[in-house]
């Protein structure tokens, strides 16, 4: 029989534990705190070191100065830099170069290679000559946005001259430096390949109420005249610094618990992740009073990029003008620049998808369902999935039909037609898509738009008004001297300080930080101390949270009421929407280019006919397979190897297959039924016809729909070309035997 519970025993045995657990908690927690103390002065001594070094670009990359900006006809802080290939990423002769540019918001370059999986990395091992384009902590006295748009366009006339016969050089714009890019192609359009844009804002005044409640910062005080303020404060120096700070205040949990609380609970493995990271976020640089006022009053309070207003000498900034195909990546993680601030420009300045495709444009964009504004830079997955896949794409985005298209990126499932032909382990498509799509992207409409062509009135007047009456008391009090031991002094380079070996009293914390190393014992993890601790954390964590929302909840409708049409919004009524002034003009433009194309409907050949199979095709189901441009590469080559034998059904001189595409995706977009209709007049000959179906099949992988003789679309086929898919390509096949078959007799 069981001998009966001991209630003695089993209460000392509990007591025990419990005694024993608590001792191991404090021990744990009190070596902890000492670890945590010491990588808070190791964080204090780098940050004291790379100032000491004078800040330079944080890339994991070895690397060589080409070109420095300073030294330029009108010199600025940029600089060029030539990332060395190592061992197992020597560039391939022939690969298009790629340009990275940082941005230059508060902190310094290096995020585009701050680590060996990022967009550096990524373009290296796609074989690619990689260069970046990195600044100083400090502009060039009287630097304006101008100069550094000179200088970065210098940079890329020197790529392409280093590389003529590879091709445009791709750009890739991080934030800031994505509607500088942007800005910089609309001015240069000649001078770029494909640029992407990841995280970039281009439309201000768009975005949520919940998702992104920082838009309405610039409201709460008036506008732009504190831009003015805080650079007249610097004497004529604006601190970047007051941008992280900016940053850090929109996710108080993160920045006043979670961020630390990570480290301190991860001490044992978090420390390296955790110093490298903040080397970078410690690293405050300057703009001058011009360039940070130019950014407010142009972009962030005037949203005047997409709405074409800003003029440079005697060129309008006008998005219209840039030729490059576009790539906008964003993501619905970031509460800095939301999918509707990244792409609500397209409708702005396009107003409708069939301008874009009159005017011969190709745009692509790509959503991340999670990842945060900094996770798009450096996370390692993001890098591993979307910046490769992007880098691995150029190719097929630059022979896309003229159009709008959400780029897909999903796992292969193995079962994919011609998988291997695509790289790494996804699968791509181009989604054909509308600029109603993008609106739908915005649940709560537009409207809410409105109240910031207000506030961006207002704002003039409050910055006239400082500039006239305020500014010069305030730089008559603020000199040199003045400005920079205010900024020594600032919270976020103090507490850097305070907690270095500066401070003699850190010698005791790398005391007992070793002493804790020596001895180390972390807790259990079903310690029942443990458990309470994560649980306080996450209710800190909450609070925090909650409080975020309070306050972004009290300054929306704070802002709504003082510039809403109750408000000042009543004195200052808002300007029509650039969104309807658009749509007005793309519809001239449509039908303008209707005119256009119409003599062209009956113009061209096999080629041309070709093409609006293929584009047709495209546009009735929705999509281009990314597979699709390596088989159309494919297809060329077979043409090219048996020219002789297929010259008579599509001409003898080479085909610019790009153009051709070009051209007559313009044509099927804005008179679709007309250009079908016309398909057959261009290839009279049944062998023509043959030809171009069995190609097209191949491109678009429609082989097997159009080998079953009752599919819908093999009997369509058969109507309007009078085709038969199974005949054309046993022909094909026969023609290819005999050309290839080796010659016997006296002439072999």
């Amino acid at each position: 029989m069981a001998q009966p519970a001991n209630p003695v025993s089993n209460l000392t045995s509990t007591y025990t534990k419990v005694v024993e657990q608590t001792a191991e908690y404090w021990i744990d927690a009190a070596q902890r705190s000492a670890l945590y103390l010491d990588t808070m002065r190791k964080r204090g001594n780098i940050y004291i070191e790379h100032a000491l070094q004078g800040k330079p670009a944080l890339l994991k990359f070895e690397h060589e100065l080409l070109i420095d900006g300073t030294t330029l006809e009108r010199p600025c802080n940029y600089s060029l830099l030539r990332i060395l290939p190592g061992k197992q990423s020597a560039p391939v002769l022939d690969q298009r170069p790629v340009v990275i540019v940082d941005p230059r918001a508060g902190h310094g370059p290096g995020i585009g290679g701050f680590k060996p999986d990022s967009q550096v990395g990524m373009a290296l091992r796609a074989g690619h000559p990689v260069y970046f384009v990195t600044f100083s902590p400090e502009p060039v006295e009287g630097q304006l946005l101008a100069d550094v748009a000179r200088a970065e366009a210098h940079f890329i006339e020197e790529v392409q001259r280093r590389h003529p016969k590879s091709g445009k050089p791709a750009v890739i714009g991080n934030c800031q430096a994505g509607w500088a890019v942007a800005a910089l192609a609309s001015l240069c359009p000649d001078i770029m390949g494909p640029i992407v844009l990841n995280g970039a804002p281009l439309s201000y005044w768009a975005g949520s109420a919940k998702q992104n409640p920082m838009r309405y910062s610039g409201g709460v005080l008036g506008g732009s005249w504190m831009a003015a303020f805080a650079s007249d404060m610097g004497a004529g120096r604006f601190d970047g610094a007051h941008l992280v700070k900016n940053f850090e205040a929109g996710n108080p949990a993160n920045t006043y618990w979670s961020k630390d609380y990570n480290l301190y609970s991860k001490i044992d493995t978090e420390e390296a992740r955790f110093l490298d990271f903040e080397r970078w976020w410690g690293g405050h640089f300057r703009m001058t009073g011009e360039e940070i006022e130019g950014i407010v009053n142009n972009l962030f309070v005037g949203n005047k990029l997409a709405r074409g207003e800003i003029v440079r000498g005697d060129h309008r900034l006008d998005l219209r003008n840039i030729t490059s195909p576009v790539v906008v990546f964003a993501s619905w993680g970031d509460a800095i620049t939301p999918p509707q601030q990244a792409l609500n420009w397209i409708i702005d300045v396009w107003g409708d998808e069939k301008a874009i495709i009159a005017a011969g444009r190709t745009i692509v964009y790509m959503l991340h369902e999670g990842i945060g504004h900094l996770g798009i830079f450096v996370g390692g997955g993001v890098a591993r999935k979307e910046h490769d896949q992007i880098l691995n794409t150029m190719e097929q985005i630059e022979r896309l039909p003229p159009g709008l298209y959400e780029m897909v990126i999903v796992d292969k499932t193995g079962t994919e037609r011609y998988a291997d032909l695509e790289h790494g382990d996804y699968t791509v498509r181009f989604d054909l898509r509308k600029t109603d799509d993008i609106l739908a992207l915005d649940p709560d409409g537009r409207a809410d738009e409105a109240i910031f062509s207000t506030i961006a009135k207002v704002s003039e007047l409050n910055e006239a008004f400082y500039k006239s009456y305020c500014r010069p008391f305030v730089q008559a009090m603020i000199s040199k001297p003045v400005a920079e031991s205010m900024a020594a002094m600032s919270q976020e380079r103090l507490q850097r300080l305070m907690f270095s070996d500066v401070n003699p009293f850190m010698n005791a914390v790398k005391y007992w930080a070793n002493l804790a190393r020596a001895n180390r014992k972390p807790v259990s993890k079903d310690n029942y101390l443990l458990t309470q601790e994560h649980r306080t954390s996450e209710q800190i964590e909450h609070a925090l949270t909650a409080y975020g929302h309070s306050r972004d909840d009290a300054t929306v409708k704070w802002v709504e009421f003082l510039y809403g049409p109750l408000g000042l919004g009543a004195v200052f009524p808002p300007d029509e929407p650039t969104e309807v002034t658009a749509r007005a003009g793309a519809i001239a433009d449509v039908e303008e280019a209707r005119r256009q194309v119409a003599p062209l409907l009956h113009d061209g050949g096999f080629p041309e006919a070709l093409a609006r199979i293929l584009i047709g095709t495209i546009t009735a189901r929705g999509s281009v397979e990314r597979r699709s441009g390596h088989i159309g590469k494919l297809v060329r080559s077979y043409i090219k190897e048996h020219r002789k034998q297929v010259a008579p059904l599509i001409g003898a001189e080479p085909i610019d297959w790009p153009a051709v595409i070009k051209a007559q995706a313009r044509i099927m977009m804005l008179e679709p039924q007309q250009a079908v209709d016309a398909i057959p007049s261009l290839i009279p000959r049944q062998a023509q016809r043959e030809l171009a179906v069995v190609i097209a099949a191949k491109v678009l992988m429609l082989e097997p729909e159009l080998g079953d003789p009752d599919s819908k679309s093999a009997r369509r086929v058969y109507e309007f070309l009078g085709v038969d898919f199974n005949a054309a390509a046993e022909k094909l096949r026969a023609a290819t035997a005999r050309s290839t078959r080796p010659r016997t007799g006296r002439a072999a």
